[in-house]
């Protein structure tokens, strides 16, 4: 991953000029106007896309602590059948990723990134109007089917961000908007938190103001970035999740990357699903510690995704940060299982987030190896895999550790689910030496 491919610009058809991000081009630099369709995309237009995944992650965050009291509501206030019907609406919302990412994708593909990312935060906003006024279960669960299909817009958003972005460059772009991600861990759940105490409905509306005035915003900001000669026509064939799998089996470049992020995706599935069980249960951490930490791991991310991402991409190349990243990940993993305290496991943090950095470095090269009229069907393929680790993941990791500490707590080992999650991040550090530096696509 240290061969770095200085090509046509994936937009507008010009050679890169080798800046270190897409906010660092001053407003004269920025690509002219495409005479077949696209024209340059401007400051506010590459504002408008962090703020749209920024807003998006922030609303899922925000709902995140009031949802399980909205559902216990309805539910007469069993705790069962409320853990229960969390599950069930996070697997839903999973499926929805899996089904819809590719076909948003690909449709972005066809129509371009403008109509796509502004419909889905318009129907985002309405989803969570919806939600807001939810009178039953069922209704709730309309909402998270929405949701799932709305926040696909997150690939597409990152689509966007491959047109507009010199290709040896994607890495910086692509961890802007990792920050963007860590901003929204940070923000939503304390503030969620927050409104609830108002009224436990009130981070739904919130969250509906915010997507419904994004999209306005970005109604008069967000230019085109795809030129109607990189257009492909929209596919059934391509669009599905098999299509998509496809694609990403084409070249070994693309398969390889496919199994590092799916074994990556589904690691982070112990820290989003464990996190909070795990600290109470060996730590006996607060309510109020564990939000803290939390929004420390999320800092992390967005300074890494800020500062890190870039420099390690320059410094040693986008495949060397890969495996930087995944195996700091592994390290940080395992400080979490073997930590016998608090402080220990605090240290862990810092190196568990280096996986910061090969996120962004995947999906640079990933991006390099299809052409300008595939990269939002490659996006969405990428957030399929996210879908396929959010299906299955949750699920393996609570097993996990409800019989590391029942059927199995003679074993006493409360920290094997995050055993787990270091082995399959070592396993993908394997994996990503089988890959190979991707010729430049074709244009």
């Amino acid at each position: 991953m240290t061969d770095q491919h200085a090509s046509t610009h994936a937009s507008g058809g010009r050679a890169s000029q080798g800046v270190d991000d897409p906010t660092d081009l001053p407003a004269t630099d920025l690509p002219a106007a495409n005479p077949d369709g696209a024209p340059a995309p401007k400051r506010a237009a590459i504002a408008f896309i962090f703020l749209t995944v920024a807003l998006d992650m922030l609303a899922l965050g925000m709902i995140a602590p009031v949802l399980p009291r909205l559902v216990e509501g309805f539910v007469g206030g069993s705790t069962v059948r409320t853990a229960e019907t969390i599950g069930l609406f996070g697997t839903v919302f999973a499926l929805m990723q899996f089904f819809f990412s590719p076909v948003l994708g690909s449709l972005s593909d066809r129509f371009g990134r403008r109509p796509i990312v502004l419909l889905s935060n318009f129907g985002l906003g309405l989803d969570y109007v919806l939600m807001a006024l939810a009178p039953s279960l069922s209704f709730l669960l309309v909402g998270r089917i929405l949701s799932g299909i709305t926040a696909s817009s997150v690939p597409t958003a990152q689509a966007y961000m491959s047109d507009i972005t010199p290709r040896e460059r994607r890495a910086a772009a692509f961890g802007m908007l990792q920050a963007a991600f860590g901003f929204g861990f940070i923000v939503g759940p304390a503030l969620g938190g927050w409104l609830s105490g108002f009224h436990p409905r009130l981070p739904f509306w919130v969250s509906a103001a915010l997507s419904l005035l994004n999209a306005a915003y970005g109604f008069f900001v967000l230019p085109e970035s795809l030129a109607l000669k990189h257009r492909s026509p929209f596919s059934w064939r391509r669009a599905n999740p098999v299509g998509s799998v496809r694609m990403l089996s084409r070249t070994r470049t693309l398969l390889v990357l496919a199994g590092v992020l799916l074994l990556g995706y589904t690691a982070q599935n112990s820290l989003l699903n464990v996190y909070v069980l795990y600290t109470d249960y060996r730590y006996h951490w607060s309510s109020r510690a564990i939000g803290l930490t939390l929004a420390l791991l999320g800092a992390i991310t967005v300074l890494y995704g800020l500062v890190l991402v870039r420099r390690a991409s320059r410094l040693v190349g986008d495949r060397r940060a890969v495996q930087l990243g995944l195996f700091g990940g592994a390290v940080g993993y395992l400080i979490f299982a073997v930590a016998s305290n608090g402080a220990v496991f605090l240290c862990g943090m810092p190196l568990l987030n280096l996986v910061s950095i090969a996120w962004p470095g995947s999906q640079s090269i990933m991006s390099r190896a299809a052409g300008p009229n595939e990269q939002g069907q490659l996006q969405g393929a990428i957030n399929s895999l996210r879908g396929i680790a959010g299906i299955f993941g949750p699920g393996l990791f609570t097993w996990i550790f409800a019989k590391a500490v029942g059927d199995w707590s003679g074993l006493h080992l409360p920290g094997l689910p995050f055993y787990a999650a270091c082995a399959m991040m070592l396993l993908s550090v394997a994996l990503s030496f089988a890959s190979e530096p991707p010729a430049p696509a074709a244009m």
